[in-house]
């Protein structure tokens, strides 16, 4: 057993050696809940294998990225989007000499929590009951509804990393905001791409200045901001692009919202999708007996968060399917 206790302690002096004085080091990261050490892995390794065997993580392979239920296979989802900013982060991390596991923790789970249809969805639920955010729903799945009902007890660095991966907050360590940034990164990227296939875009139709700055491959744009923000935040205790590519970054995100995100061609679809999302809410509001009790124990008796808990946390398809069957007769 000694020899197994070497591995994580290993990894922990090899952190202490390799990684930049900036980097959140795994030794010193605090739980809630104080626990026995694994024999094996680090407090930040075991984060990651926890978000990602957990039932949260795995719902995100069935929630909607951009496009609502859309034909063919190759269209990312919230799973596949978690990667891609799982893939990118790391790669910036070990460039600045950041801790990868860290990265992959909260870039594996800075989703958990996003509603079903996307975007639409979270803003369906914030116009019912007055304030929704997808980051922080995701934080109470981890700490609350996760492991039914006991939480995963992540490390607080994790936790704030996912918390502030967007919004106004600024995460405390170097690598929760890498995670912030490259959260932008890839969802502009892929997003694009995914609009390319979908016929919503041409490659021409990107502004000159981020042509110019960035390209006009998914590729070679995920590239030239990788390679920027190392540049910019090498030897930084602060993680910075340069003026120049963020300025770009800017308007490529301005032109996607334009072209994608609010484009009159998804709009139908996205309007059933809030509308199913505010059905479900009136259902089971209307009648808290049909709601599944756990959530209820789970929300401490509040119904309305039980109701939020449960509706967040389904995938398009159950969705839609539920909806079906309360609303829809049958043949």
């Amino acid at each position: 057993m000694s020899e197994i206790l070497n591995i994580r302690q290993r990894s922990e002096k090899e952190e202490e050696e390799r990684l930049s004085p900036y980097a959140a080091k795994s030794r010193d990261a605090k739980r809630e809940r104080l626990e026995e050490e694994c024999p094996i892995r680090t407090k930040y390794q075991r984060d990651r294998d926890r978000i990602l065997h957990s039932k949260p993580f795995r719902r995100l392979k069935h929630k909607t990225q951009v496009y609502i239920a859309p034909t063919g296979d190759h269209y990312r989802t919230r799973m596949t989007h978690s990667l891609e900013v799982s893939q990118i982060c790391r790669t910036i991390a070990r460039g600045l000499k950041l801790n990868e596991d860290l990265i992959e923790a909260i870039a594996l789970g800075h989703d958990v929590g996003h509603t079903p249809f996307g975007h639409v969805g979270e803003e369906a639920l914030r116009q019912i009951i007055g304030h929704f955010e997808h980051n922080e729903q995701s934080i109470r799945i981890l700490t609350v509804l996760a492991q039914e009902g006991l939480g995963l007890n992540l490390t607080e660095s994790v936790l704030d990393g996912i918390l502030h991966h967007t919004g106004v907050g600024i995460p405390k360590t170097p690598e929760g905001q890498i995670v912030k940034t490259g959260d932008r990164i890839a969802y502009l990227c892929h997003d694009y791409d995914d609009a390319l296939r979908a016929g919503l875009l041409t490659q021409s139709d990107l502004p000159e200045r981020v042509k110019r700055r960035l390209g006009v491959k998914p590729s070679d744009m995920i590239t030239t901001m990788v390679v920027d923000m190392i540049e910019a935040s090498s030897g930084q205790d602060q993680i910075r692009q340069s003026v120049e590519i963020n300025h770009a970054m800017q308007e490529f995100r301005q032109f996607m919202f334009e072209r994608v995100y609010n484009s009159q061609n998804l709009r139908e679809e996205r309007r059933k999708g809030q509308y199913i999302i505010q059905a479900l809410y009136e259902y089971y509001t209307q009648d808290f007996s049909k709601l599944p009790q756990n959530f209820l124990i789970w929300a401490g008796g509040n119904k309305t968060i039980a109701v939020v808990d449960y509706i967040s946390g389904l995938t398009d398809n159950y969705a839609i399917d539920l909806f079906q069957n309360l609303f829809v007769p049958r043949k």
